[in-house]
């Protein structure tokens, strides 16, 4: 129990320690606290250019992705009759006509053999509703798509969310509903959809034909980025801002090497490996990033996530008024940013797991520095430069501590450079989603970037540093689902 704790609370009290280093350690030390300003600085100068890189390069391959017709290759395929596809769309308390325009995008595939469809609509048992929607869609696609409702009933040893809500849609569905149908759980794959996800029409037919001419494919996750583009125009800038650099930031994800690739939201798999690792954990919130963790401490480096090059679009947060907007937005960037648990979940395991011990090093690594960056990064760039010279009086007398806030700035000034890069994408993604703002609007556009460094402070690192906190104290969150109207 006691090294339990202290894998939990490791990395959040490292984060702590981040964020207070230049008032400590200032009157004591305060050229190394310098020398790790300008040396995160530096490393936040290659973030953001890899970032601009790689974005673009993801964009190329998408391009060049949607030339191929991969439905015509399908059809060649005699393998390709024998795969089922399993969509499983959980979901709480989301609207009718939300729902419906997902499966819509699903009934539109240009997949040749969809008689193998199968959409299973995750509903929650204490929804009043549920029943009464699970009637409505099954009825308004009956002639179009074979439909299975699921309703999930939540049990003590269970925490709400996607998680415990698809491993109960999953085994009812694969295990009771359509047993004798799966002949094959290799063959079969599962895709994971959120309700506000809008597949692309090419997803399925490029899904399948990568999965069919993949020698590894039973441990392998496939993965199109989900863009926050669906509500894009009616968003307030604050949400607009921080859903085109989410969006970027997916974009870049994507193309990077496969064995950090990791998936996320929206995604596929086999139901064989699923079936494997004892499908989604139903005591844990953030799920995307979580069960590749599971396969990767079963299967070690077999395990990947393999980039589609196509475009999921989905909702960012709007919820009516500005207000409420605002602190919906701000709690599921807390959600997103408790996935900090996957470091303790790998710590917990690190020893117990038979995998190779420098890939679960790695992996250890990359998932402490991405949980690292998120709540830290604000502070570091905005504010620590200042502190040394501040404190110690001393050391603001030397050419050092007199040159460390100028020094800071000039980096974080060639970072914001690659702005221009994200902006252009950007404007590139929407116009391929069909997204396009009024001329009207681009003086908004331009000006709402200023507003940046105050968003990220309060829309990024605040709730991931509250999310940390929350770790250190013992104090868990809950899964709320987020409101988009």
């Amino acid at each position: 129990m006691i090294f339990e704790r202290l894998a939990e609370i490791s990395l959040p009290l490292i984060t702590w320690t981040i964020i207070t280093l230049p008032i400590w350690l200032s009157p004591f030390w305060p050229e190394a606290v310098a020398y790790f300003i300008i040396g995160f600085d530096v490393y936040f100068l290659y973030k953001t250019i890899n970032t601009a890189f790689y974005s673009a390069v993801s964009y190329y391959y998408i391009n060049q992705a949607s030339k191929i017709d991969f439905a015509k290759f399908i059809k060649q395929q005699r393998e390709a009759k024998n795969i089922l596809h399993l969509i499983v769309i959980p979901n709480y308390k989301e609207p009718t006509y939300k729902l419906k325009e997902t499966i819509q995008k699903i009934a539109e595939a240009d997949y040749p053999f969809k008689e193998n469809f199968f959409v299973i609509l995750g509903f929650e048992e204490r929804e009043k509703k549920a029943k009464e929607k699970a009637k409505i869609l099954i009825k308004s696609f009956e002639r179009k798509l074979k439909i299975i409702p699921t309703f999930h009933k939540l049990k003590s040893n269970e925490v709400a969310g996607k998680a415990s809500n698809q491993t109960y849609a999953l085994k009812k569905a694969a295990e009771e509903i359509l047993k004798n149908k799966i002949k094959d759980p290799k063959k079969t794959l599962v895709t994971v959809c959120d309700a506000d996800s809008l597949l692309p029409k090419n997803y399925f037919s490029y899904l399948t034909y990568k999965f069919l001419n993949d020698k590894k494919r039973e441990f392998h996750f496939y993965w199109a980025p989900l863009l926050l583009y669906n509500n894009f125009n009616q968003l307030p800038f604050f949400v607009r801002v921080q859903a085109t650099i989410s969006s970027i930031l997916r974009l870049a994800h994507l193309s990077q090497s496969k064995k950090n690739l990791i998936q996320i939201s929206t995604y596929s798999t086999n139901l064989w490996l699923l079936k494997s690792i004892g499908y989604w954990e139903v005591d844990i919130i953030p799920e995307d990033w979580h069960i590749y963790l599971q396969a990767f401490l079963k299967y070690g480096e077999k395990v990947q996530t393999v980039p589609l090059y196509t475009i999921v679009s989905g909702d960012a947060v709007y919820s009516g008024s500005l207000l409420k907007t605002f602190l919906n937005r701000y709690e599921q960037e807390k959600r997103w940013a408790w996935g900090v648990t996957d470091v303790a979940y790998l710590l917990k395991n690190f020893f117990k797991s038979r995998v190779p011990f420098w890939p679960k090093l790695k992996k250890l690594l990359y998932l402490a520095e991405t949980h690292l960056f998120w709540p830290t990064s604000f502070f570091i760039l905005t504010i620590s430069a200042s502190i040394p010279p501040l404190i110690n009086q001393n050391f603001k007398r030397t050419t050092f501590g007199f040159y460390l806030p100028k020094l800071a700035a000039f980096i974080l000034t060639l970072s914001t450079l690659m702005l221009v890069v994200y902006l252009y994408l950007d404007f590139r993604l929407r116009q391929a989603l069909k997204k396009k703002s009024s001329f009207k609007k681009l003086p908004i556009f331009i000006v709402q970037w200023y507003f940046l460094p105050i968003i990220s402070f309060l829309l990024s690192s605040l709730p991931a540093l509250e999310a940390h906190t929350r770790l250190i104290l013992n104090k868990k969150i809950e899964y709320k689902v987020t409101e988009k109207v």
